[in-house]
């Protein structure tokens, strides 16, 4: 957890990016990103060569090669840059003008061709460039992170959330950032092993794979006593892929801090003709994918129009997830309301697919408030079981109806931070599950099999038999199976008052989203 202080030093770089011309968030982020990156890769050079000393060997590893770069730079009086001025612990002593020439000169086309000019890395980074001109900003920049103490793991991978929360609008294709309390509660309900391969096919800033790293290095240490547990933990257990290039850079920034070195994140647009030749690979899917625009068929993958003939994009993902799972694989994604009670032929075909030839598990519903400020679409959380023969006997419900922030577009915490998310530092009480039913939805998802599913429709979690949807025309929707009992008005406290106005939205929302669906 980052502590006041921190969060302030790294505001100064936000305000001091904003003040120096760079404007926007996304631009703002991936230049400290550059940064960060050229600070990591000085660290692991330090501990190659610390390594070295104390075992009296050559290096075994190194980032910079000795000698010149080879570039012809005016303003060097030999003629180019030596490496080991390249090095943050060198660069950062120099004068701001100094500075600038080395970072912008050398240390950025070095960055754009580090492990080779065709290595994955290089790939990311083929476009770091700095965005602006001034040395003094570089140099505040600079300054800055090197004042900031991440001389931990966690605090290099907190410092790097903070800074991409700075990411506050939506981008063009439904694009937005997951609530990193939605992310770890996925992950927990999912429970990633050591032995996974997990994937986000639209990974955006790999919070999900970043997440997933996190808990297997806490719930299997021993991950990293094994040998080949630790290979395939470092470089197959992990892979992400998008078609945003500034995305990208930031997810494989995202994963190296985390302290995954060669993270697997990839160019791709996963539902385009030929993207699929890694079907059947993963063992675990955890995505957030875009549900907010319509696909040209021409430009589709074939194989997924085979699966579900439409354009939508959030059914499109479905259907691809399906196809990227092993059989056996698992998967918990989000997806819009619309998806659970669409009445057009795609959207019933999909939902019959999970019911009838996959295991469909939950569908947890989520407050209509979870995505804002960037959207305020009613959503839910899918989980299922790639079976292609069926499976699904009771599907489990639960109706999370407050998630420890406000539901407004401020979203302000309601609790303290240790109080916060699905693992509070305590046992939450009455009124704090009234704010955060998120420990509550993790335990109950625990104790599913264990006689939870006899609760009554007006509980907050409860089953529904694979016949009753399947009778039901196939409908997922909470609302549908829900049974709620209204108290007398004049008896109702604030509590039941706020809830039942909270219920009243999400029906306005989800016939909005009907009505939208019509209207397409």
């Amino acid at each position: 957890m980052l502590t006041g202080e921190i969060r302030g030093q790294i505001n100064k770089l936000r305000d001091a990016l904003w003040s120096g011309g760079v404007s926007n968030p996304l631009t703002g982020v991936e230049q400290i990103t550059y940064l960060l990156f050229a600070k990591r890769i000085d660290e692991i050079q330090t501990r190659e060569e610390a390594k070295a000393t104390a075992l009296k060997r050559p290096l075994a590893r190194s980032v910079f090669p000795e000698g010149k770069d080879g570039l012809d730079t005016p303003g060097f009086r030999d003629g180019g840059c030596p490496y080991e001025l390249m090095r943050w612990s060198k660069f950062k002593n120099e004068a701001p003008e100094r500075m600038y020439e080395i970072v912008a000169d050398h240390v950025m086309p070095f960055l754009r061709t580090l492990g080779g000019s065709e290595s994955v890395m290089a790939s990311h980074m083929k476009g770091a460039r700095l965005a602006f001109t001034k040395p003094a900003l570089l140099d505040k920049l600079v300054q800055g992170l090197d004042e900031i103490p991440m001389d931990d793991r966690d605090t290099k991978g907190d410092v790097y959330e903070y800074l991409l929360s700075m990411i506050s609008s939506a981008g063009e294709n439904g694009q937005f950032r997951t609530p990193r309390h939605i992310i770890d509660l996925m992950v927990r309900l999912m429970n990633p092993g050591p032995d996974d391969t997990v994937c986000d096919p639209a990974c955006g800033t790999a919070g999900f794979l970043m997440m997933a790293a996190e808990h297997v290095r806490r719930e299997h240490p021993g991950v990293f006593y094994d040998a080949a547990s630790r290979q395939h933990f470092e470089t197959k257990a992990f892979t992400g892929f998008d078609f945003d290039e500034t995305m990208l850079r930031i997810a494989a920034m995202n994963m190296m801090l985390h302290g995954i070195e060669e993270p697997r994140i990839e160019y791709r647009d996963s539902l385009a003709e030929g993207a699929g030749e890694d079907s059947g690979h993963y063992s675990l899917i955890l995505a957030n994918p875009p549900f907010a625009g319509s696909l040209d068929n021409e430009s589709c993958s074939k194989d997924l129009l085979k699966v579900v003939n439409t354009k939508k994009t959030e059914l499109l993902f479905l259907a691809l997830f399906m196809r990227l799972l092993s059989t056996g694989g698992r998967a918990a994604v989000i997806v819009p309301d619309g998806v659970l009670f669409g009445s057009q032929k795609a959207f019933k075909t999909m939902r019959k697919t999970l019911v009838d030839e996959h295991r469909l598990e939950a569908v947890i519903s989520l407050p209509s408030g979870t995505f804002r400020p960037y959207a305020g679409v009613s959503t839910a959380i899918l989980i299922f079981t790639k079976t292609g023969r069926g499976g699904t006997d009771t599907v489990w419900y639960y109706d999370v109806q407050a998630d420890g922030w406000s539901l407004d577009d401020k979203r302000n915490p309601l609790l303290a931070d240790d109080l916060l998310g699905a693992a509070p530092s305590r046992a939450l009480n009455e009124g704090d599950h009234s704010k955060n039913n998120l420990p509550d939805l993790l335990a109950r998802w625990a104790g599913r099999e264990r006689g939870k599913c006899a609760n009554t429709r007006t509980a907050q979690s409860f089953c529904v038999p694979r016949a009753e949807i399947e009778a039901a025309g196939y409908d997922l929707s909470i609302n549908r199976y829900k049974e709620v009992v209204h108290a007398e008005v004049e008896h109702a406290s604030p509590k039941d008052v706020i809830r039942g106005l909270r219920e009243i939205e999400d029906e306005i929302s989800k016939g909005l989203a009907a009505l939208e669906e019509m209207l397409r």
